[in-house]
């Protein structure tokens, strides 16, 4: 029998200062460290200006349609997961909880790849994360924070406002030390990226360092998620857009100044973590081990908040019952245990996958990345939709529903563009997720003694299952490579 949960009293909510930090928390991980390297390897400083631009406006409006969503429908909690539902269907949004899901996983799994690699210079075995002993005490420590976690959610929730705040100092180091080492000379000569001398064009330059984009963003959602333990329903807005503009400032700053300390050719080919190696070429040795003790306090804390928010949004379908009920229990500490070990296997299992892929770092961060557009598409979708009925809007201004409507259509554009981005490689490694994982939806309906699909659903499995099929082909002939 599952657990009575926990009733959440008024000193266990949050203020909105512990809402932004488990946002910015979730957002500042380990995808920061990886950034002057990332966006070396495909543009040069115009292409990073427009990129930060498209994905700064492009995020923004997201964070305000999670801010729109959060108080007009302010019955609706786990936005990521609910607001897709709600909108347009079970199926859609069994996909869109089980996409955010998997994305988190995945995002779990590059963290630990990430921290045995940065750990290479002392333990040669791990080499850069994807050997058997690297993946062996990522698997140990995988284990050991589920144990934590398991302990309860406000200990974990308040561990990670702790290394919220000690994470953020190295980065900020880095910025100012950088600063001074700035070289102009470097700096103009990474302008154009190699666009004005036969190389990859400047679209084709930002279109490349969408994903990463999007992976360092990850987390925007994370009030919404913890939106029933907010002490005030409008502090789940606020803390989203607070904590989004708190770190696209920082993203944006330390991915542009890099380019002042390294030549473009010797940035795209330094170690991971590249925060690190710059920090290193600008003030030497010392550098690169401080930003690896950063980074280890940024993936500790990070992994906290994913693990967290990967869990409620398999209980929240649970408790729709979207998902098999064994996956809506509680423990007597107000744990959703059962989809917390669920999501811990899952991570184990990614674990194992890392052995057999073939850059193992940028194959995680794409796939989580990937992942994650669904989730988000579909809840910038809803709040077009509410915004063109008017549901939600009653008795208010004209002018608010039509500002709300132009931000959502944006948004709804931004999301289109990015799997546009992503290309047909991630779209079709979704799908190969996503059909298989239909059968837990399958067992869900039938322990409802539900209809399986109705119409748009049947065509929505149609494609998700072909393809998978396209994947399948594209794995065998070398289309599709990971």
């Amino acid at each position: 029998m599952s657990a009575t949960p926990t009733r959440t009293t008024a000193q266990d909510k949050l203020s909105l200062p512990a809402l932004t930090a488990m946002v910015v928390g979730s957002m500042v991980g380990a995808g920061v460290f990886t950034l002057p390297q990332r966006f070396a390897s495909q543009t040069g400083v115009y292409g990073a200006v427009i990129a930060w631009l498209i994905a700064g406006a492009g995020m923004l409006m997201l964070a305000f349609v999670f801010q729109s969503l959060a108080v007009r429908k302010p019955d609706l909690d786990n936005g990521v997961y609910v607001y897709a539902r709600t909108g347009f269907g079970v199926y859609p949004g069994f996909l869109s909880a089980f996409g955010f899901w998997a994305s988190s996983c995945a995002g779990n799994t590059f963290y630990w790849v990430l921290i045995t690699s940065t750990l290479k210079p002392l333990i040669p075995a791990f080499g850069d994360g994807d050997t058997i002993w690297a993946v062996a005490v990522s698997s140990v420590f995988v284990w050991g924070f589920y144990l934590l976690i398991m302990r309860g959610v406000k200990e974990a929730a308040g561990i990670n406002a702790i290394v919220t705040a000690a994470k953020i100092i190295p980065l900020v180091l880095f910025v100012v030390v950088v600063v001074f080492a700035f070289d102009a000379e470097v700096f103009i000569g990474n302008l154009t990226g190699g666009y004005d001398i036969g190389g990859e064009s400047l679209f084709g330059q930002v279109q490349g360092t969408m994903l990463v984009t999007v992976f360092v963003f990850l987390g925007i959602e994370g009030a919404s998620v913890y939106s029933r333990y907010a002490k005030k329903r409008e502090d789940v807005g606020k803390a989203t857009v607070l904590g989004f503009l708190s770190v696209l400032a920082l993203f944006a700053t330390i991915s542009i100044i890099s380019y002042g300390v390294l030549p473009q050719a010797e940035l795209a080919e330094v170690r991971q973590p590249s925060v690190g190696s710059v920090l290193e070429a600008a003030v030497g040795p010392w550098g690169a081990w401080f930003i690896s003790a950063g980074l280890i306090i940024s993936v500790l804390g990070a992994y906290l908040a994913w693990s967290l928010m990967a869990a409620e949004v398999l209980f929240a379908a649970a408790r729709d019952k979207d998902m098999p009920a064994f996956l809506a229990n509680w423990t007597p500490k107000g744990v959703p245990g059962n989809a917390l070990l669920v999501s811990t296997l899952f991570i184990q299992l990614l674990l194992v996958v890392v052995l057999f892929v073939d850059g193992a770092l940028d194959f995680m961060l794409d796939l989580t990345a990937s992942l994650a557009l669904m989730p988000f598409a579909l809840a910038a979708g809803y709040a077009l939709k509410i915004a063109i009925t008017r549901d939600g809007y009653e008795g208010l201004p004209r002018s608010l529903r039509t500002r709300e409507l132009v931000v959502a259509a944006i948004a709804v554009v931004y999301t289109l563009f990015l799997v546009f981005a992503a290309g047909l490689q991630f779209l079709l490694l979704a799908c190969l997720l996503l059909a298989p994982a239909t059968l837990l939806y399958g067992f869900a309906r039938r322990e409802q003694r539900q209809r399986l699909f109705t119409a748009p659903g049947w065509v929505v499995f149609v494609v998700v299952l072909i393809g998978a099929v396209a994947c399948i082909v594209g794995l065998v002939t070398g289309f599709v490579d990971i």
